[in-house]
């Protein structure tokens, strides 16, 4: 049987292809629950300190849902379509927003509906120059159900999110750059060295720190500016007693570069790996 989601690890970081380039990666309720069930076994890895997500092929990074399996749940009734499609999308890009490790869309081709649902919620994307990006459920007669109706105008704006959702239009990758859904575009040989290359300068940092601040920034952002101040403090009172804070005092004040080892101890001269891929043991 085919793994509907790839993985690999290259040093800290795990590369999550979604695999269903004959179907241009849509998302089947297999796939959700396989994709679910790696970021459960990622999250509790101390080996791995940041995901990319990509799809398979040179077609789609998601077209999206698997449409046939999804209407057969609409025919079950309302009921089925909510707990079978809806609730698990949601589940899906909930929890990818939240995630504690910075995930990383690397959008390769189509991301349609769902598919740009996971890029909207994804704390940070790079698009291929082939890219192509649409919420096209209003040609449905229906809402985007992943989140899409909530996290794009927080991300473009009211009436910019709400051109795209109420006529279906497609936009290129320069479009998605502008209204704050990707943080690069580049050549499409370029996606995948590039994505690696800000996961790279991510890890290089504490991961306690890294979750800290992930948490603080989910949290905040659907809070008024004085929660979200609290949630701030929160944050570095989970940090202020720890080694990696301790050590990253300690060497800015000695002008050297940091060691950080694990989630809180420290380990100076801790040997970096190489930058082979290996497999994935998840």
């Amino acid at each position: 049987m085919t793994d509907l989601v790839l993985s690999e690890m290259r040093e800290h970081v795990a590369i999550l292809t979604l695999n269903r380039p004959d179907k241009l990666n849509a998302l089947s309720y297999a796939l959700i629950d396989r994709l679910l069930s790696l970021l459960d076994l990622i999250e509790t890895d101390d080996g791995v300190r940041a995901v990319i997500l990509t799809g398979a092929g040179e077609r789609a990074f998601s077209a999206g849902a698997d449409i046939r399996e999804f209407s057969s749940s609409v025919a079950e009734g309302t009921d089925a379509a909510l707990r079978d499609f809806v609730m698990r999308g949601q589940r899906l890009t909930a929890r990818l927003e939240a995630f504690r490790k910075p995930v990383i869309a690397a959008v390769n081709g189509l991301a349609i509906g769902g598919g740009c649902e996971i890029t909207e919620a994804v704390p940070l994307a790079i698009a291929s120059d082939r890219a192509l990006f649409a919420k096209p459920e209003i040609k449905l007669a229906m809402p985007p159900t992943f989140g899409g109706t909530q996290r794009l105008p927080r991300l473009a704006g009211r009436k910019r999110a709400l051109e795209l959702l109420l006529t279906g239009d497609a936009f290129s990758p320069a479009r998605a750059l502008e209204l704050g859904l990707v943080n690069k575009v580049v050549p499409h040989a370029r996606l995948m060295p590039a994505a690696l290359d800000l996961a790279r300068r991510i890890t290089a940092h504490s991961q306690a720190a890294v979750a800290s601040i992930l948490t603080a920034v989910t949290r905040g952002l659907n809070q008024s500016i004085a929660e979200g101040l609290l949630v701030e403090a929160e944050q570095f009172a989970r940090m202020a007693p720890t080694a990696h804070l301790r050590e990253g005092l300690d060497a800015w004040m000695e002008r050297r570069q940091p060691a950080y080892d694990g989630h809180g101890q420290t380990g100076r001269g801790t040997r970096r790996q190489t930058g082979r891929a290996r497999a994935n043991p998840l």
